[in-house]
């Protein structure tokens, strides 16, 4: 076994460590977001003595102009902020994309990546079994001293797994879950343990309580659907009625409420989050008002007269109006732009992917789970849901690379689709 794990790694010993760090950061996402950054740093150090040392080729996916222009906006935006200090911490945040250098160059075979994928599936089942756990003992709580308030006190604070908040759980699961369908859809052979693992998670983001995070993940599955087994496409409608008939009352109301944003202060404080974000472009439409400058500058933006509605203003809950009234519409051009580079190359590399397919696909599915996420939350500033992301999408270059023949261990043993 030893030999098998030396063999999936990297040929030199700073790059072999560069990758063990790695791997320990990928293992640690769903866990702990303080110990995944800290490894994640060590592999760029180690890695950049290794660059330093023997000058290897590097891979890097071909969105580096997009990436430099977004980085590069994010940062002279904070120099016109009402706050300047506040916007570097927001900046730091952009270190988290060296995951897409990392994860290229540091994952040299087809068997590591594969085995990567399969943590996360089973760490998503774990943290999803600890909010379930969570979910029946908050219940138990709130119907025992608030009977006739459930659903409010339910949905006030939420199921968070091994995270601090409900938010970065449910988009952690997302990304996680569309690709374990990707997995359950697309791969050669796949046992009723997946479908088991599978189930956990499902339940797990049912019970988050989060519709963002249902939307995204019913665009992706109906992509790996479509890709997979069209004809259960006309199925889907039938199967969402008779699940929204079936379920409990609690997500009867939460689905029931997203028809009615007026009647559900989730959804109005967004839409006066929105509002506000609109008069901050139109205002600041070059470099907006600052990166973290959103609260402070939030209540001069409200329609004349109007006060704040009691909650969370600390950012819009919207990535595209976010990105624009923090850094300015240039700024949100670019990450448009580096998305949709993400997004086409990842579509081509599906098409030739072979029986590593469902990695490429699962990919995919993240990416658009995500962007559709990203219209009712911040989840590209959320550094555990970014970090999750940002390796999802960097998996179709590792394979596109093995597939070329490039890299020091080109030619280890290929994706079997073993499940």
């Amino acid at each position: 076994m030893l030999a098998l794990t030396r063999a999936d790694l990297p040929a030199s010993p700073l790059a072999r460590w560069a990758s063990i760090l790695l791997t320990l950061s990928t293992l640690t996402f769903l866990i702990s977001i303080a110990a995944s950054e800290a490894c994640l740093i060590a592999a760029s150090l180690v890695y950049a003595f290794h660059l330093l040392r023997e000058r290897p080729r590097i891979h890097f996916p071909p969105v580096k102009l997009p990436l430099a222009l977004f980085c590069s906006l994010s940062v002279v935006s904070v120099f016109f902020a009402a706050n300047p200090s506040a916007g570097w911490f927001v900046v730091r945040k952009l270190v988290l994309f060296l995951i897409l250098l990392v994860v290229v160059n540091l994952v040299v075979t087809a068997r590591h990546l594969e085995w990567l994928c399969k943590a996360l599936c089973f760490e998503a089942a774990l943290a999803g079994f600890v909010a379930i756990v969570q979910f029946v003992i908050q219940y138990q709580e709130v119907s025992a001293l608030h009977p006739g308030r459930v659903y409010f006190y339910m949905t006030l604070t939420r199921i968070h797994g091994f995270m601090g908040h409900w938010m970065n759980f449910a988009g952690q699961q997302m990304l996680v879950f569309v690709t374990l369908a990707a997995l359950i859809l697309l791969s050669v052979r796949v046992t009723k343990l997946w479908w088991g693992v599978g189930a956990v998670v499902a339940v797990s983001l049912i019970l988050s309580f989060t519709r963002g995070v249902w939307l995204g993940c019913l665009v992706a599955l109906v992509y790996l659907v479509a890709r997979s087994r069209p004809r259960w496409l006309w199925a889907l409608p039938v199967l969402i009625l008779v699940s929204y008939l079936a379920a409990p009352s609690l997500l009867r109301q939460r689905v029931h409420l997203a028809l009615h944003p007026s009647a559900d202060p989730a959804l109005s404080i967004r839409l006066e989050m929105w509002q506000a974000g609109l008069r901050m472009i139109r205002k600041h439409p070059w470099l907006g008002v600052g990166p973290n400058n959103i609260e402070q500058e939030y209540v001069l933006y409200l329609a004349p007269g109007r006060s704040p509605e009691p909650g969370f203003h600390s950012h819009l809950h919207n990535d595209y109006l976010q990105i624009a009234a923090e850094r300015g519409l240039p700024c949100l051009a670019a990450l448009l732009w580096l998305l949709g580079a993400l997004g086409w190359h990842i579509w081509k590399i599906c098409q030739r992917a072979g029986e590593a397919r469902w990695i490429a696909e699962g990919a995919l599915a993240a990416w658009l789970a995500m962007l559709v996420e990203g219209f009712f939350e911040f989840n590209l500033g959320t550094s555990p849901v970014l970090m999750v992301f940002l390796f999802y999408v960097s998996t179709p270059f590792v394979l596109e690379k093995l597939r070329n023949g490039v890299g020091p261990r080109a030619g280890a043993p290929p994706l079997m689709g073993r499940s």
